[in-house]
């Protein structure tokens, strides 16, 4: 089994990261970090050129997370996807046995995800496995 997390630098995802950390630990799971790359258009140089620019920028925000791992004894994998986030957590955690998806949320209000598609709010509908939606404000430790 392991611990999926959705990882982008955002506050909520840096939050997100503390208690993934201590999920995995305390479960002695490996932490699987995930970045998804899909990108806004479907064809041409400027889909190419953006897809690659996303995957560079996944990549150096999952070595900061990678790192913090490290530092926490946590074994962690990166994988970086050519989906959109939701789908990409979904996948990894079928893919890697998850025993939980941790995502960070942005602060928006229950009605604002529902009507924009947020990925806490995709992934709670759509997961076989739970959720953990960690808040951007506030004590979680």
């Amino acid at each position: 089994m392991s611990v999926v997390l959705g990882y982008d630098e955002s506050p909520g995802a840096e939050r997100a990261l503390r208690v993934a950390l201590e999920v995995a630990a305390a479960f002695g799971e490996p932490l699987v970090l995930v970045y998804g790359v899909a990108a806004p258009g479907p064809t041409g140089e400027e889909y190419l050129a953006h897809r690659e620019a996303v995957r560079q920028a996944g990549r150096i925000a999952l070595a900061r997370a990678v790192e913090a791992a490290d530092e926490a004894g946590v074994p962690s994998a990166v994988e970086v996807v050519d989906e959109k986030p939701a789908q990409a957590l979904l996948d990894a955690a079928e893919r890697h046995h998850a025993r939980v998806i941790i995502v960070g949320t942005w602060g928006d209000s229950p009605i604002r995800g529902a009507l924009l598609g947020s990925t806490p709010h995709k992934l709670l509908h759509l997961s076989p496995i739970p959720v953990l939606c960690v808040p951007t404000d506030g004590d979680v430790g």
